[in-house]
């Protein structure tokens, strides 16, 4: 153990200093506003408030896989919320009373309706265009399954592993080590899973492998936390191979850049209003043109 000061939890637990780490300025134990602030509406049916965090990622990669299926209708605008005290704007509250993104105003009908949690956004558009959402029983159990198999497992990834690891103001073994065994065994699920099978619900591609990927692709690359090494996340063939394919969509590789703010300049789309904005506003584009 790195940490060995004993620890006694007092009777009952009251919020008298930050928790400390990366995002200790914006943990609170209370929900709701902290500020007055709308939100932007475009011309678009769907309004997306997103950040391409690994869930925001699930999102914008499901609407643009909708519109390279020539879903008109999946036309959006999607807005950055970053988390830095944004999501406890009115306006974004309004919309996801829990303060995450991403969150999803649909205004296509008479009355608009609010969709909040990634896969629950997932399932809504699946079903109102009636894509990537298998229609015959066994798959579609099967693509409900691995979907709820990804929210009920990447909280161990992130707010587990990720934050004991990455984010934590000191390290500690115990708590390191436990959520790294967890990880690892759901490598494992996954590798196994994908073994025999192309996609998670068998051969075809569905919201199941758009809620896991941006997770565990992302782990699977060392991307998330820079714990690829540590993780020895090259073991699980399947799981790459899975990552690669799905990696080389087009509409994937333009859904990872949608409310990007990090990485090279060429793969941030801040904001996306139209299609013709990845060839013309990305940041390397925006930062040419000021600098002209």
């Amino acid at each position: 153990m790195t940490d060995t000061s004993a620890y006694e939890p007092p009777k009952v637990w009251t919020w008298n200093k930050e928790s400390g780490g990366r995002f200790a300025s914006i943990n609170r134990p209370i929900a709701g506003p902290t500020h007055d602030k709308e939100l932007p509406v475009g011309r678009h049916p769907l309004q997306l408030y997103s950040l391409a965090t690994p869930n925001g990622v699930k999102v914008t990669v499901m609407l643009e896989e909708l519109l390279a299926a020539g879903h008109k209708g999946a036309e959006y605008d999607a807005w950055l919320i970053k988390i830095d005290g944004n999501q406890f704007g009115s306006g974004f509250v309004a919309v996801n009373p829990n303060s995450k993104i991403p969150a999803l105003m649909d205004r296509s009908g008479k009355d608009a309706i609010r969709v909040f949690e990634s896969g629950s956004i997932l399932v809504y558009l699946a079903e109102k265009f009636g894509a990537f959402l298998p229609t015959d029983a066994r798959t579609r159990a099967e693509t409900f399954s691995w979907l709820f198999w990804q929210m009920g497992s990447a909280p161990y990834l992130g707010g587990g592993f990720g934050h004991f690891y990455a984010y934590a103001p000191t390290k500690i073994e115990y708590a390191i080590d436990r959520f790294a065994m967890e990880v690892k065994r759901q490598l494992d699920v996954l590798d196994r899973r994908l073994a025999d099978n192309e996609y998670l619900a068998g051969d075809v591609y569905t919201i199941a492998d758009m809620a896991v990927w941006p997770w565990y692709g992302g782990l699977a690359k060392g991307l998330l936390y820079g714990g690829g090494e540590f993780l020895s996340v090259q073991d699980y063939k399947n799981v790459q191979r899975w990552t690669d394919a799905i990696a080389a969509r087009p509409a994937v590789k333009r859904g990872r850049m949608v409310n990007r703010t990090w990485g090279e300049p060429s793969s941030q789309l801040h904001e996306r209003h139209d299609a013709s904005d990845f060839e013309t506003k990305t940041q390397d584009k925006i930062v040419d043109q000021a600098a002209s």
